[in-house]
């Protein structure tokens, strides 16, 4: 489980606090959404999560551990895959043998399956790849560590189209029930389909900590046909009338959670 009691966090270069006084738990085996403008401190978040910043105030366990210890047991059974990497000069191979001398669990196996799936060549060195192909690389050893936390920071930036379809795909094929992801991202519709939990921040505040299936339970979410009745909490333009949040009536069909338009209506306060 991680949870974060009381945080309050400032870096060192300015006085504005990024957290002050945020507190959240997520439980494990979840596939978390983390949400928020930029500069809300998402990113943040998760290098307080894998012992990469060290709390100003308040508390940060995972698994009853404080990260910011930087235990030997602890950094084996968390990864962070973020926004910006570098990876060093050497082939697959050699890259490959590092992280399964790092990481216990490393699947040499279930790496090269995410390799293929991504349609990506084993004889290669790294520099000779473009910033898109190193992502799906890192994904694939970040996906092939078997950590118990897997921490994403903007994962389908640089990639096209079709890669963001495969990172979901791949996602949802290898990951296992007991592993906990978290996901920072602003680009929702990337990840939305995958998530089963969704938190979202803003301005060092939670405003919203809940599971995928408790807000279908409570609200539906799409276009509403002209004349209906339903009970809009939110809605905004679209290209076919007025996207909306609705409280739904027992019995009505559920619907499948758009993030950015609960992401809006979240933030505009109509939904809490």
């Amino acid at each position: 489980m991680i949870e974060i009691q009381n945080l309050k966090f400032k870096y060192a270069s300015t006085k504005h606090c990024v957290f002050n006084d945020l507190s959240l738990r997520l439980g494990e085996g979840q596939i978390c959404g983390l949400l928020g403008k930029n500069g809300t401190g998402k990113s943040t978040l998760l290098y307080l999560l894998c012992g990469l910043l060290r709390p100003t105030a308040g508390r940060v366990e995972v698994d009853g551990r404080e990260p910011s210890r930087r235990e030997v047991s602890f950094l084996q059974d968390i990864f962070l895959v973020p926004e910006e990497f570098e990876l060093p000069q050497v082939s697959l191979k050699e890259l490959m043998a590092m992280y399964k001398s790092m990481y216990p669990n490393f699947s040499h196996q279930l790496f090269e399956e995410c390799l293929n799936d991504f349609d990506m060549p084993k004889a290669v060195r790294l520099n000779s790849l473009s910033m898109g192909q190193k992502k799906k690389v890192f994904m694939c050893l970040a996906i092939a560590t078997n950590t118990r936390y897997l921490l994403m920071d903007e994962p389908t930036n640089g990639l096209d189209i079709p890669s963001k379809s495969l990172f979901r795909k791949i996602l949802a094929k290898y990951v296992s029930d007991d592993r906990t992801i978290v996901i920072s991202t602003h680009q929702v519709h990337d990840v939305e389909q995958l998530l089963d939990h969704v938190a979202i921040i803003d301005n060092d505040r939670l405003l919203l900590n809940t599971s995928i299936a408790d807000l279908m339970e409570q609200y539906g979410f799409g276009v509403l046909p002209a004349g209906s009745t339903a009970e809009v909490v939110y809605s905004e333009p679209s290209l076919q009338g007025f996207a909306a949040v609705w409280k739904r009536q027992p019995g009505e069909a559920d619907t499948q959670p758009n993030m950015e338009l609960l992401f809006n209506a979240v933030t505009s306060g109509k939904v809490k």
